[in-house]
């Protein structure tokens, strides 16, 4: 049976889906939706998804799943991705709630303004920029001790929170300023076999 993903080929959250996929072996159809055509928008796929966002998956007992995080935790029941040992995972959760809260809506956001919009660096609300700094930061402090966000493995805390990093100079961050961070979605990108 294989999986269904409506996504976005130029947003990090769908591409954490397809990621996690590919790295479980999880069979799957990408149907490729242009946010910026509105395609999320059309009667059919509201009927899937009414929020009208992108990832959303069908599983392959024709259910539907939205929101990248909820997805990919989903994907990896029962896989390395996800710790066994309690306190890490509860940890891997805490990643993944900060990468929603407190890293997507100012490193995405950013490299969506300048990227896709078209935006000059210098146009960004400073508010926008000073807190992109300070979520690459916290990643960056993250990551003083061990290989990964959560040990010495790759989680989901790694998957989710490369996404929007990797890419983060689209959105004017250089991460030469953040060298640990550097390294690590380097080995992130070689543990999932991405580039």
């Amino acid at each position: 049976m294989t999986l269904t993903i409506y996504g976005d080929g130029k947003s990090g959250n769908c591409l954490k889906v397809k990621w996690t996929a590919e790295k479980l072996a999880i069979p799957y159809r990408w149907l490729e939706l242009d946010v910026l055509r509105a395609q999320t928008r059309t009667p059919d796929f509201l009927a899937l998804n009414p929020a009208g966002q992108v990832p959303l998956v069908i599983l392959p007992d024709g259910r539907a799943l939205a929101q990248s995080n909820a997805i990919i935790v989903h994907l990896a029941e029962g896989s390395p991705l996800i710790p066994a040992d309690p306190y890490d995972r509860a940890k891997m959760f805490e990643w993944l709630f900060w990468e929603q809260y407190s890293h997507e809506p100012y490193v995405a956001v950013a490299r969506f303004q300048m990227a896709y919009l078209g935006k000059p660096r210098e146009e960004l609300d400073a508010k926008l920029v000073e807190r992109g700094r300070a979520a690459l930061q916290r990643l960056e402090d993250g990551l003083e001790d061990t290989p990964f966000l959560v040990g010495d493995n790759v989680s989901l805390a790694d998957v989710s929170l490369v996404a929007y990093t990797r890419v983060a100079h689209e959105g004017g961050f250089d991460l030469a300023d953040f060298p640990r961070t550097t390294a690590w979605v380097a080995r992130v990108e070689a543990a999932l076999g991405i580039s």
